[in-house]
């Protein structure tokens, strides 16, 4: 018989935190998060998410041992933004057991309709920069810290719960050449001063921090149409800017302005995947080290965001965002990007990776039911 907790003690957040662990030890193509950071993330006074958000979670235990974990999350400023009472559920992980996944999803389901839900959609998180969709094709690849892993019968066990599909993200992975095509250099140019634009490459992080601010409320108008998607306040700006500008390399960002404002981005960085593994969940002792490692040898690079102003999307502006960005995949040497998840409606971004030596080799998926 499956039992149910809510996770309220300091032992149920390690419990939750460690499952995902136990169920994917020495597995090849899962990328452990780093505990700390996970657990930050579920704490209210240190999440300003819960500001906008309410949230719950549980863990399941079948013969005194931990098999399963959901959380539901209620993002009322997206539910404000959409006009609708939408539930989410959240970091699931179970064994490969329906009455396990069954009353997971039973407890979620039965709080968010308590709340006043009307349906439930996910895997989602708190925003759009926390963990989104479940993997249903491409297990054989190692993702990229921006993406996901789960085990393919996860997927059976939410269809049979009644769940379906909502919408898909695709993932590609591109190889790099050994130059600069001339023509995609000679269109970025053209486009460049045709629309009198400035691209701005950065040396230091002192030179990258002084437009953080100005990326991320570039990021609120380019992202707002988008599902899932909510404005980021300023405290939320703030969270998000110092945990993420740590780990940013200034040479992988191009931003481009026009008339003093920054109207688009491209964030790229090194693959931390392996070192990730190798951290195994912990920067200290020595899970840093890995971590140093991968910046400076990259063979891969995982592009983390793009955005563009809603004004300037049909200038081609992610051109000259991509040719710049080459630049630095030529310095060092790096044989493939990885692409973040794309709406599989974004046919004009789909089109433009399609321009690569490419492979679209994974798929998440955002399932729905109403309640």
């Amino acid at each position: 018989m499956t039992e149910i907790i809510e996770v309220k003690s300091k032992k149920d957040i390690k419990d939750f935190v460690n499952f995902q662990f136990d169920l994917y030890k020495n597995n090849k193509y899962w990328v452990p998060p780093i505990k700390s950071d996970e657990i930050k993330t579920l704490d209210p006074g240190k999440n300003p998410a819960f500001d906008f958000c309410d949230a719950r979670f549980w863990i399941a235990r079948k013969n005194g041992k931990c098999v399963g974990r959901i959380g539901a999350i209620i993002n009322h400023a997206y539910n404000k933004k959409i006009n609708k009472k939408m539930g989410r559920f959240t970091r699931v992980e179970f064994i490969d057991d329906k009455e396990v996944s069954g009353q997971l999803f039973k407890t979620a389901e039965e709080w968010l309709k308590k709340e006043g839900m009307e349906a439930v959609h996910g895997p989602l998180g708190f925003t759009n920069f926390d963990n989104q969709g479940l993997l249903i094709e491409g297990f054989e690849y190692l993702p990229s810290i921006a993406s996901v892993m789960h085990f393919p019968y996860y997927k059976e066990h939410i269809e049979n719960l009644g769940y379906g599909k909502e919408i898909d993200w695709v993932e590609f992975r591109l190889k790099m050449g050994k130059e600069i095509p001339e023509k995609a250099t000679r269109l970025a140019n053209i486009i460049k001063e045709r629309n009198n634009l400035e691209v701005l490459k950065f040396k230091s992080k002192s030179e990258l921090k002084n437009i953080m601010y100005d990326v991320f409320e570039l990021l609120n108008r380019a992202f707002d149409e988008l599902p899932y998607v909510a404005p980021f306040s300023e405290k939320m700006i703030k969270y998000y800017a110092e945990k993420y500008f740590k780990v940013l390399n200034p040479e992988y960002v191009v931003v481009i302005r026009k008339e003093g404002k920054v109207v688009a981005f491209i964030v790229g960085m090194p693959s931390l995947s392996e070192a990730m593994q190798k951290a195994k969940g912990k920067l200290f002792p020595f899970g840093f080290i890995h971590i140093l490692k991968a910046m400076k040898n990259p063979e891969v690079m995982d592009l983390l965001l793009t955005g563009v102003h809603p004004d300037y999307q049909k200038l081609g502006l992610p051109a000259i965002l991509i040719n710049e960005l080459q630049s630095v995949i030529m310095k060092y040497n790096i044989k493939y990007v990885e692409t973040t998840g794309m709406f599989e409606t974004n046919t004009k971004g789909i089109t433009h990776w399609k321009s690569y030596d490419h492979i679209q080799h994974k798929r998440r998926r955002c399932f729905v039911k109403e309640l």
